[in-house]
């Protein structure tokens, strides 16, 4: 008596598994041969906000990231300051010259055209910046959102990064927003 049930099923489970594999005409089918409606407009990958750091009172960072374009195609501006106290501090700001995005991820990098930093004793000597390459990493949260730099371990921005090289985003914000749109261009089919 057991026997027929077991044919049944596993005749049931081969013609189920023939019609997935093969595709079946019907309802199904109709929806899937129209034609494809985009679920966003991005048509870029972009990377906007400016945000200051948490940290200690008197120690001042902000970070100002205007990015657009894809990976070494990409084009924008980037702007950091940081000033701890009266007596140090200073910014330095240039152009982007990679991005890419992954979700809610970003990491930009670009180059320095512009240095300016005041030395103090006892503090870090930060020296001219330009034409050196920076990283930043971003992690869009909404209102929590994250920040890394490719400079992290160094302490002092002196050493170039590769294209679209940056850290984790471990930075907290105290105040401001960045906002990433992720796209990526098409990929061909597999042939």
């Amino acid at each position: 008596m057991r026997r027929p049930f077991v044919l049944a099923a596993t005749a049931l489970a081969a013609c189920t598994a023939t019609a997935l594999t093969l595709g079946t005409p019907g309802p199904a089918a109709a929806v899937d041969s129209g034609p494809k409606v985009a679920r966003h407009t991005v048509e870029e990958p972009a990377l906007k906000g400016s945000a200051k750091l948490k940290r200690q009172p008197g120690d001042n960072v902000h970070f100002t990231i205007d990015a657009h374009g894809f990976a070494d195609q990409a084009r924008g501006t980037f702007r950091v300051s940081h000033y701890f106290g009266k007596d140090w501090g200073g910014y330095f700001k240039g152009r982007v010259d990679c991005l890419l995005t992954g979700g809610p991820v970003a990491v930009a990098t670009g180059i320095v055209t512009e240095s300016h930093f005041k030395n103090t004793p006892g503090m870090p000597e930060i020296g001219d910046l330009k034409g050196k390459r920076f990283g930043f990493t971003v992690l869009d949260s909404g209102r929590n959102d994250r920040l890394g730099y490719s400079w992290a371990m160094d302490g002092v921005p002196k050493k170039s990064v590769g294209k679209c090289l940056g850290s984790a985003p471990f930075e907290t914000l105290e105040k401001g927003d960045f906002n990433v749109d992720h796209w990526m261009p098409p990929r061909p089919a597999a042939g």
